[in-house]
């Protein structure tokens, strides 16, 4: 483990402690023995139950507190086996979704990756655990500021820049990723994508209509990309250029 990596261990271990955001005063008070027990059952039963396998993916989602990514008012669902609105016409997606998603792009922590749809910043978060370095780019100019602002307050500023602009393009003045991470529905799959990946790299991206899609991992392997259907989904559209026309 490099000394990078354990700053970061060290900083969601903080997280815990009360130590970043810290606990919101509210309606509902998340105390620290509540969320921890929420993360532990999150983990054993949303996720190793139903097959994620990625240890490092199980142990990222089981320290990041994901009840300081979610509005005051839904903090009590945070931990939930569902998506939760976060304003703008977007959500922070259901905590299996973003584990599949995570272990799709199949992550050692070298990597440099690309997020499209940054929304809330949960995943960029968790992706700061995973690799070396995160792009996330989001359309909205409010979620993107305060996505820059909630990562900068944790300590991530460093590993994670947050752009915003058109994600459906990409973002090729970082490119090629070994890893692309798509958080909204695509009716195709637009080969800007694949282009701005190393050989090898894996694209993870919902496919299909506005009410139902399908998650794929595509593999970039020279002029024949290696396709695996990893099961239905439901996601927000994409936007942009590549995206739904008419949204």
């Amino acid at each position: 483990m490099d000394s990078e990596d354990k700053s970061r261990r060290g900083y969601f271990a903080s997280l815990l402690r009360g130590g970043g955001n810290g606990s919101r005063k509210g309606a509902f008070a998340a105390s620290e023995e509540w969320t921890a027990a929420e993360r532990r059952a999150m983990v054993e039963r949303q996720l190793r139950g139903r097959g994620i396998r990625d240890e490092r993916v199980l142990e990222a989602m089981g320290e990041l507190p994901r009840h300081e990514f979610v509005p005051q008012e839904l903090i009590h669902e945070a931990y939930e086996d569902h998506p939760l609105p976060i304003g703008g016409g977007q959500t922070i997606s259901q905590p299996y979704m973003v584990a599949a998603m995570l272990e799709a792009l199949e992550l050692e922590g070298t990597e440099r990756v690309l997020e499209v749809g940054t929304g809330s910043a949960y995943e960029a978060a968790l992706l700061a655990h995973l690799a070396a370095h995160v792009y996330t780019i989001e359309c909205d100019p409010e979620l993107a500021r305060s996505a820059r602002e909630r990562l900068s307050s944790m300590g991530l500023g460093a590993v994670v820049d947050v752009i915003e602009g058109d994600g459906s393009l990409g973002y090729p003045p970082a490119a090629p990723y070994d890893g692309i991470l798509v958080a909204a529905a695509a009716p195709d799959i637009p080969a800007c994508f694949l282009e701005q990946l190393v050989e090898g790299g894996r694209l993870v991206i919902p496919v299909g209509d506005r009410d139902s899609q399908e998650l794929r991992q595509i593999r970039k392997c020279q002029d024949n990309p290696i396709v695996r259907h990893l099961g239905y989904c439901r996601f927000v559209p994409l936007l942009g250029a590549h995206g739904w026309e008419g949204i």
